[in-house]
């Protein structure tokens, strides 16, 4: 991660639609796809018509599926499938596609290779579709050829970097639950070694609204050539507060709060992180798609075929499957601000369940009156830093972003709640509407730096928003 990334921070398809679907990934044209050797951006050979619907389902609002544990649900289509049952569906598939190629406002590069978008309204899924690539660059990085391509798919795996950090909220919460986490407590009570001038200050609270008066984010070239993981976390424990900031008085995005929340979480429990999601989180809901270091626990099928890349000119070569965020690399992959990958499915299901008090198909991961800690604002009156986003207020929650316009566009409400990750994706819920919007895309692929991936999200929201009452 280069210096300046860090300090920047970050009603049923009628025939009017049949374009559209054609686009959907595996099933037809793609405005973003290019013939073998053209340039970036170049329209494909259109594919027929007859693929275009193969894989589709057109159908009453809450058609039910196979959810990832393998269980019918409601909440989720059979692996593969295209959910199209709402009267905006054909319209969210419209724009993901306009961003497939250059737009006005990013004239030289697409906006993503490819794209999944997941809309739960009341437990019922309307919306599942998948357009363009997962894969489309290899390293260098270099245009594949179609044939070498790997089609976006409704449950491709993505990176889904900072939504991370709802996971490892998640996880605190549940201690907070037990009495073994108190959220008003010095961080330094749980991690004697986080001292140093002001520190004493800094609260697990200020850790998860984005208060703590640390800087965004540890050194990354300083990390990277400590000896050993112990030596890079025994680093990132001495970063100083920024200067001239008093913890509780600025809100700074930072992935400093949620990596000493898994410090503090690993210390309680005498487990590491990837073992507390499985057992706390995933194994519990039936999320089988997720989790840390993928490539360590899918099929080799899968592998091949769900997976959605990131970055093709890192030093590190292509990613996929290996985590874009480099302090979570360094750290071997397992953070509590970055490295989950995820489906749309498993995804909305955790959105679902925040949005049911703690509790979703009768299984209880928190309790009410937590999650409704979580959703309260803590930053009333503050400021907020942020040199990429002047727009962000600092109206936050435990490890989640409230009322934030900037991604969530008019769904954006006091009660609102959800978090991005710098990949391009997100998780947005608006509790009025019953609303769990899941908008994954791989915009880092092949280059971070060729679009902003947020006039997508606010598009995408704002159809929502005039859509549904």
């Amino acid at each position: 991660m280069p210096l300046d990334r860090q300090l920047g921070r970050r009603g049923v398809l009628g025939a009017g639609f049949a374009a559209s679907v054609a686009t959907l990934a595996g099933c037809g044209d793609d405005p973003g796809s290019a013939a073998p050797g053209a340039a970036p951006g170049s329209p494909a050979p259109a594919r027929s018509e007859s693929a275009a619907v193969e894989g589709t389902v057109a159908a009453e609002e809450g058609t039910a599926g196979f959810g990832p544990s393998g269980s019918a649900s409601a909440s989720a289509p059979a692996a593969g499938q295209q959910v199209l049952a709402a009267s905006y569906s054909g319209k969210l598939v419209e724009t993901l596609n306009r961003y497939l190629v250059p737009t006005a406002d990013n004239p030289k590069r697409p906006g993503y290779a490819g794209a999944v978008v997941l809309v739960d309204v009341d437990g019922k899924v309307t919306t599942h579709a998948s357009v363009g690539y997962a894969l489309r660059y290899g390293a260098g990085p270099v245009e594949l050829a179609e044939q070498s391509r790997v089609l976006m798919r409704p449950d491709s795996i993505f990176d889904v970097a900072s939504v991370t950090k709802v996971y490892t909220t998640i996880l605190a919460m549940r201690q907070v639950d037990r009495g073994k986490l108190d959220l008003g407590a010095p961080v330094v009570q749980y991690l004697p070694a986080f001292d140093g001038p002001g520190k004493s200050a800094v609260t697990v609270r200020t850790l998860l609204t984005h208060t703590s008066g640390l800087p965004v984010g540890p050194s990354i070239p300083e990390t990277s050539k400590k000896p050993d993981v112990a030596a890079r976390w025994a680093y990132i424990l001495s970063t100083p507060l920024a200067d001239g900031v008093t913890p509780g008085s600025l809100l700074r995005y930072t992935s400093l709060g949620l990596l000493l929340t898994q410090q503090i979480l690993e210390k309680l429990t005498g487990k590491p992180l990837d073992q507390q999601v499985k057992s706390e989180i995933t194994g519990p809901l039936g999320l089988r798609d997720t989790g840390f270091k993928p490539l360590g626990w899918l099929s080799a099928q899968d592998k091949a075929n769900r997976l959605a890349a990131t970055d093709a000119r890192s030093s590190r070569g292509l990613l996929r499957g290996v985590v874009h965020d480099d302090i979570c690399n360094v750290l071997g992959g397992v953070a509590g601000s970055a490295g989950i990958f995820t489906t749309a499915a498993d995804l909305a299901v955790i959105g679902r369940m925040l949005l049911g008090g703690g509790q979703v198909d009768g299984k209880r991961i928190l309790s009410e009156a937590t999650v409704q800690r979580m959703l309260t604002n803590y930053n009333a009156g503050l400021p907020a830093a942020d040199v990429a986003r002047p727009n962000r207020t600092a109206t936050h929650g435990l490890g989640v972003e409230l009322d934030q316009p900037w991604f969530m566009g008019r769904l954006a409400s006091p009660r609102t709640f959800g978090h991005t990750g710098f990949t391009g994706c997100e998780l947005v819920v608006e509790p009025r509407r019953r609303l769990v919007l899941v908008l994954l895309t791989n915009r880092a692929h092949p280059n971070w730096s060729w679009a902003d991936p947020d006039p997508t999200r606010v598009a995408i929201a704002n159809i929502l928003a005039d859509a549904i009452a």
